[in-house]
């Protein structure tokens, strides 16, 4: 009897769009080795193993690696695994439900509401487990300029400049000046591993930003790459969004009160992907922040291990 799993589209209301994620079910019994090796031979940014919680008051526990290496925390497979958990729970529902999952990570249990709606893609979204913080670093603008294969003058925008921040995934945030300074890089991985800091037992993955986008909806347009993963480029990355509030709150000063702010990233890869963004600010810091987005199931099968 084989295994059962299913690929979803995440980030995304469109089938072969947004980032693509593998879930495996029943993913108890499996050893770290052989969720490794699965991982691998999915080769997408992530695999999610579904397994039972540790605590009865948690829905399941959640498991996520790259083709590398285990993450304590990510965006689009704690998406994707609340919507197929729902689905495979009320997926044929007639009516509008509304459902609350703890799902319990390496990064520690997170919140994740799903909104279910017939002739919809489902939508779901998550507290995040931990908020932004800015890590120490000092960069070389020309350097990170050349493994990005651009000018170090297209660096930068307004007050924003080069940061370091992690929500549970250390990023390195690259502000450009506009979509098509986005759009020319050519990354060099190489050169960015030679550059890029250490923090929390990974070397950090690079996140480029700039205001705008593609879509008219979009207050920010980005793209991802972390050679450290064994991820060339990301269609969609929620824990570096998440790392992104950070920056987005210091260099842009919100004010008191909620901010919603749509991602665009994926756009150069032909896999445009929307990642909505909520931040409540109180007393000059970010008091709650909410990921989400929406889910759909490509395939479904079972593996024979």
């Amino acid at each position: 009897m084989g295994r059962r799993y299913a690929i979803y589209d995440v980030f995304t209301e469109k089938r072969l769009e947004g980032n693509p994620l593998a879930v495996v079910f029943d993913a108890g019994d499996l050893s770290d080795v052989a969720m490794q090796a699965i991982a691998q031979e999915f080769s997408l940014s992530e695999t999610v193993f579904i397994q039972r919680p540790g605590s009865a008051s948690h829905s399941v526990r959640l498991r996520i690696f790259t083709p590398w290496h285990e993450l304590p925390f990510a965006g689009h497979p704690t998406v994707g695994a609340a919507v197929a958990l729902a689905e495979g729970l009320y997926g044929d529902a007639e009516k509008p439900l509304d459902l609350m999952q703890i799902l319990e990570q390496k990064v520690g249990p997170v919140r994740a509401a799903v909104r279910l709606r017939p002739d919809s893609a489902t939508f779901a979204e998550f507290d995040l487990p931990r908020k932004p913080s800015r890590l120490d670093a000092r960069f070389d603008k020309q350097a990170i300029a050349d493994a990005l294969s651009l000018k170090a003058t297209q660096i930068g925008f307004e007050n924003h400049v080069i940061s370091f921040w992690s929500a549970g995934v250390p990023f390195v945030m690259v502000p450009l000046h506009d979509v098509g300074a986005v759009a020319a890089v050519e990354f060099d991985p190489q050169r960015w591993e030679r550059l890029a800091p250490l923090a929390e037992g990974r070397l950090a993955a690079a996140y480029l930003y700039c205001r705008g986008g593609i879509n008219h909806m979009a207050r920010f347009h980005a793209r991802m790459f972390a050679p450290e993963m064994g991820i060339s480029e990301d269609p969609a990355t929620g824990a570096a969004v998440a790392a992104l509030s950070g920056a987005i709150h210091l260099f842009d000063e919100l004010v008191d009160g909620h901010h919603p702010i749509l991602v665009e990233q994926g756009v150069e890869m032909g896999r445009p992907s929307f990642i909505h963004l909520h931040l409540d600010i109180a007393g000059g810091k970010i008091a709650t922040a909410r990921i989400g987005g929406h889910a759909v199931k490509i395939a479904e099968g079972e593996l024979a291990v």
